[in-house]
């Protein structure tokens, strides 16, 4: 029976969000990866080029603006700005605009105009990657994705109030549990996967059957990640409650309680011994992981920040104000903003990784029901992924996999291609 994905595992890392379609507010996930990832932008080096290139240490080029495209220079392994940046395109990608969208008929099934047809009979449009298979059984939106480090088992949670365990090489669903409430969000570390939800979370060891239930949370639990021995989950109230793991008892002490944002925590994420937290408040909150002390707010966002993702001292925040920002820390915990990408969607979710030739590739979930997919650091459009609803989940996975989740239940899992032939 051919296998629908294999897995030799690494451990991964998830956060969670919140994104807006037709004027309301729903919490959305995303996963990073662990900070001994192989997810680079590129090397340090290049990075400070650029910055010293952006004069970001000292003052910004008024000529540059946040409204360019940057392009990486293979000749001299520099960046440089582009001229004549594209319109959020890449010309190898994009063919035209009817090219460019789903054919809603071919979506439900019975579009009857076939290859004449103006519109996309794909669910995916660029280079380098095909889908492997949809894995149907959620009836609403999926908070979560994780797989399990040295297991071939895939867990998925849902606003359904389910839990599902699909089966790694037939795609089936093997199990399914009744949480008795709906999923907020859903991450794994080790033999343990955690269940965020309404003033609690639920702690499953896979090895023991062992299940345990940490209070601590005031309302729905939309983000979760997990820092050496620390478990941090962002709740509805604004609070982020801290545990630290025991390996020897299999058991979670609470260590802290995160004051601060005036609103739901909608994402989170870790690096360089900090702990980086979005809200629906507007702002980022860093914090040190040591003393559990903010030590840094970012204001720079016009609406709810959805996704955080930090990789090599740079963190790249998204929100529901159309933009994406790449930021740096410079001395004195001083943040900048280095670039801003703009569009015409909110964006809901965002997940770094690496292509199967080892480029540094960004995910980008907008709240039009599409992923489109950047070359870093140029921010060039090279493809794109479409869903019947928007897609709250982006999750990498080993052996060049990856999955996606959406609002309509559908789970989808993806493959890079070694050696790319032509549009998935």
């Amino acid at each position: 029976m051919a296998r629908f994905f294999t897995l030799p595992i690494q451990i991964t890392r998830v956060r969670k969000k919140f994104g807006r379609k037709s004027g309301r507010l729903a919490p959305t996930a995303i996963y990073i990866s662990s900070p001994t990832s192989t997810f680079s932008l590129v090397t340090r080096c290049a990075f400070n080029l650029f910055f010293q290139r952006m004069n970001v240490h000292g003052r910004e080029r008024k000529r540059a603006g946040n409204n360019g495209v940057f392009s990486y220079s293979k000749a001299n392994d520099i960046f440089r700005r582009n001229p004549n940046p594209p319109p959020n395109s890449s010309p190898s990608t994009l063919k035209s605009p009817d090219q460019n969208k789903l054919c809603k008929y071919w979506m439900a099934g019975h579009c009857h105009r076939g290859d004449k047809c103006w519109y996309l009979h794909s669910w995916s449009l660029g280079d380098g990657f095909t889908m492997l298979a949809k894995l149907e059984g959620h009836k609403k939106t999926i908070r979560g994705i994780a797989l399990p480090s040295g297991h071939d088992k895939l867990y998925s949670g849902s606003s359904d109030g389910t839990a599902r365990i699909w089966d790694g090489h037939t795609g089936k669903c093997l199990h399914f549990t009744n949480l008795g409430d709906e999923a907020g969000s859903l991450i794994t570390e080790g033999a343990w996967v955690f269940i965020g939800m309404k003033n609690v979370v639920k702690a499953l060891n896979i090895h023991s059957d062992l299940e345990l239930n940490l209070k601590g949370p005031v309302g729905q639990v939309y983000a979760m990640i997990v820092a050496g021995d620390m478990l941090f989950a962002g709740a509805q109230n604004g609070g982020i409650i801290a545990w630290r793991a025991s390996f020897e008892t299999d058991s979670f002490q609470l260590a802290a309680s995160l004051e601060g944002h005036n609103g739901a925590v909608s994402c989170l994420a870790v690096g360089d011994k900090m702990l980086f937290s979005g809200s629906l408040d507007k702002t980022i909150r860093v914090w040190d992981i040591d003393t559990f002390q903010c030590i840094k707010t970012f204001s720079g966002h016009a609406d709810v920040v959805t996704s955080l993702v930090h990789c090599n001292g740079y963190l790249f925040s998204s929100s529901l104000d159309c933009t994406i920002k790449v930021l740096f820390a410079t001395e004195g915990q001083n943040w900048v903003v280095l670039y801003t990408h703009k569009e015409e969607n909110g964006v809901l979710t965002l997940c770094g990784m690496n292509d199967a030739e080892t480029k540094p590739v960004l995910f980008c979930s907008y709240n039009d029901d599409t992923i489109r997919l950047y070359d870093l650091p140029s921010f060039c459009e090279r493809g794109r992924i479409f869903s019947k609803r928007e897609v709250r989940v982006i999750e990498r996975g080993p052996k060049n996999l990856f999955f996606t989740g959406d609002a309509s239940g559908s789970l989808t899992v993806w493959k890079w291609r070694q050696n790319p032939q032509g549009s998935s």
